[in-house]
């Protein structure tokens, strides 16, 4: 028991390993900011292009849905990340993970938008056209307010994924939460600095995930 506290809850190594575990925690923050509304911004643009009628559209967005949501994540980033520079194309490592995580995240949460937006009935929609709204109006105004309420869980637990999936970074040598964590722990030679990670993730995401669980007994009772 005593080796167990030692190896994975030593505090004085915690404490020493802090700074460079804080310093991982402000990058992931920073990266969250950044791809979870970019990732929501494109899975809107995605949303709103399926809802066009006409196979030359459908049909390309159907194949990249289908593709970015197939892919695994990691293997899309280290593709864009170590494959695209043979082509001559380089990006830095948060450029990389951002580019990735736009293009898995707009696929899936354009799919979860689509489901919301599928849900509004047309007699709104044609009720709204009456009014004078042209298309994209009515859309902005009368269809996405409610589509984004109705599979607003899905929308939160897809951005808990998200989130999680930010440890990812860690492969292209982004210093974000999990990347500092491991070189605190190659320099104590002690996984605590892992476990204090592990807390940090646990102390970001419990909230919203009780949230989460709230909201759906909400909706469902």
């Amino acid at each position: 028991m005593e080796q167990i506290l030692t190896q994975f809850f030593n505090v004085n190594l915690m404490i020493d390993a802090w700074p460079i575990v804080s310093r991982g925690l402000l990058m992931t923050l920073l990266l969250c900011i950044v791809v979870v509304p970019l990732g929501f911004a494109g899975g809107l643009m995605v949303a709103l292009i399926g809802t066009v009628q006409h196979r030359w559209v459908r049909w390309p967005l159907i194949v990249y849905v289908d593709f970015f949501r197939a892919i695994p994540p990691l293997v899309l980033l280290i593709v864009i990340h170590s494959g695209l520079p043979f082509a001559g194309i380089r990006f830095s490592p948060f450029a990389s993970v951002c580019l990735a995580f736009f293009l898995n995240n707009s696929a899936y949460y354009g799919e979860i938008l689509r489901a919301g937006i599928e849900s509004i009935g047309k007699g709104q929609v044609d009720a709204a056209r009456s009014t004078g709204l042209n298309a994209l109006q009515t859309q902005v105004y009368v269809v996405l307010p409610q589509a984004i309420r109705n599979v607003l869980p899905d929308l939160v637990s897809n951005t808990v994924e998200v989130v999680k999936l930010t440890s990812l970074a860690s492969v292209v040598a982004f210093h974000e939460l999990l990347y500092s964590a491991e070189m605190a722990r190659s320099i104590t030679y002690n996984a605590s600095p892992i476990v204090m990670a592990a807390g940090l993730y646990l102390l970001m995401l419990w909230p919203v995930v009780r949230m989460l669980s709230r909201f759906e007994h909400r909706i469902s009772s």
